[in-house]
């Protein structure tokens, strides 16, 4: 039943989805310098996904559980609020001791503490625009998310070149080569990530219950062995929609592991000619990719906005189809590029494919999934999003622990322990996702809305 919801106006939904430019800001930081964090304390290129695991796992199996909980829980700050705050606290402290690592063992364990609080409050982010805003608001509200994802991460991957255009020294570094705009970057999120949700939450309020919500969770059943079952359930009813997104989802994420995972090291080798992470070369590839990010999510902020009335015109699948080629395009050039500024062509792709991926998928599931599911579907859907990134570190890395072998190495045995051809496979990827997208019916905008039958 919808009609508790009042209308928001377009600055209050900017407002409610605040929080979102701290949180992505977050995940910025993660994509342009967890794999240099790793190289600068002594790890190869081919254990990176490996050691990137964190978020992947963390989030097959924090979401799902937490949008479980917050269907049900009742309390006095609301369902979703309390994990959105649990969530911001380990997210600012992991933010805070990361560039502090002194060991890559630091950094994977502060890592893990991190991506639980991203994770914690991702998933119930995601259920709060669902559950507070009207079927006709969510398009605008998803892509808004979207937006702040793109001004967000552009913010992140940008400032530590804004710090070193202001006097700061790329190669000022600690004792453990890491460098010390990526400190002052990251203890900006910390603040960041908190302030912006905690003014989120205080501004836009949940709505109150009505009687038939507070009567439905009181009527389920309680305790951890009940949230595995609902899980379970949700999983055995899952929407048809749903279940073809997850064929889109496999192709989309591997691809986007593998751009975020290796882009650097492909930058350092085609435009900068090294392969040294402790070389100053190596740190102006990281920066150029912050400086390519930084357009490529602005890109995305700016497309958000755009791609609203063409997904009413068309429809959420195609328009992400056909923004997913565009990024299968960038990813397959990006390696052929021996020169910075024309990296930027290729962004625009990117950005555009980025833009669409934070809403499109989304406005296609809400709108398939039952209300009262809303957490549980969400956290299921971004299984959707972490077993590919788990694949592609399975697939690409190799882990010998003496009595047995984790992984295919495909980094090192099939594609030459060059960073440039898994862009290749990337973008191969992104063309089959937008094919698979295609095949979802519920995405084009002729498809009539499906009827949300109660739980």
């Amino acid at each position: 039943m919808e009609s508790h919801r009042p209308q928001l106006s377009l600055p209050r939904i900017l407002e409610m989805n605040l929080g979102f430019l701290g949180l992505q800001f977050s995940f910025g930081l993660q994509q342009g310098n967890m794999g240099p964090i790793y190289s600068y304390l002594g790890a190869d290129e081919s254990q990176l996904p490996i050691l990137q695991l964190a978020g992947p796992i963390t989030g097959l199996l924090i979401q799902p559980i937490i949008g479980a909980m917050s269907d049900r829980t009742q309390s006095r700050w609301g369902r979703r609020t309390p994990y959105f705050l649990i969530g911001a606290v380990l997210c600012s402290l992991g933010l805070f001791f990361m560039p502090l690592s002194s060991s890559i063992l630091m950094a994977v364990s502060v890592l893990w503490i991190l991506d639980a609080g991203n994770n914690i409050t991702m998933e119930p982010y995601r259920a709060y625009v669902s559950d507070r805003l009207n079927p006709n608001q969510r398009q605008a509200g998803f892509l808004t998310q979207s937006a702040f994802t793109g001004l967000a991460q552009c913010l992140a991957f940008l400032t530590p070149s804004l710090l070193v255009w202001f006097g700061m020294n790329q190669d000022w570094v600690d004792e453990h080569n890491i460098p010390y705009t990526t400190r002052v970057v990251f203890m900006i999120g910390a603040v960041l990530s908190l302030a912006t949700i905690l003014w989120s939450v205080l501004r836009v309020r949940e709505l109150p219950l009505t009687a038939a919500e507070r009567a439905h969770i009181e009527a389920q059943p309680k305790g951890v062995a009940a949230t595995f079952a609902e899980i379970g359930r949700a999983i055995r009813d899952m929407p048809p929609a749903m279940r073809k997104l997850a064929v889109m989802s496999l192709f989309q994420w591997f691809a986007m592991s593998g751009y975020w995972g290796y882009v650097i090291y492909s930058i350092g080798r085609s435009v900068y000619d090294t392969a040294d992470p402790t070389s100053s070369a190596f740190r102006s590839a990281v920066l150029t990719n912050g400086e390519m990010a930084a357009f490529y999510n602005a890109v995305a902020f700016l497309g958000a906005f755009l791609m609203v009335p063409l997904a009413r015109r068309w429809g959420a699948g195609p328009l992400h189809a056909l923004c997913l080629m565009a990024g299968g395009l960038a990813f397959l050039s990006i390696p052929h590029v021996t020169d910075k500024a024309m990296l930027f062509l290729p962004a625009i792709g990117t950005g555009l494919a980025w833009g669409s991926i934070m809403g499109n998928p989304y406005v296609i599931l809400s709108n398939a999934i039952p209300p009262q599911r809303t957490g549980v579907y969400m956290g299921i859907f971004n299984m959707m999003i972490v077993i590919p990134m788990l694949v592609f570190a399975a697939v690409m890395s190799e882990l010998n622990l003496g009595f047995v072998t984790i992984g295919l190495g495909a980094y090192d045995h099939l594609l030459g322990h060059d960073p440039r051809n898994v862009l290749t496979v990337s973008g191969v990827c992104m063309f089959l996702a937008a094919l698979a997208v295609l095949w979802v019916p519920e995405g084009r905008a002729s498809a009539r809305a499906p009827e949300l039958a109660a739980a």
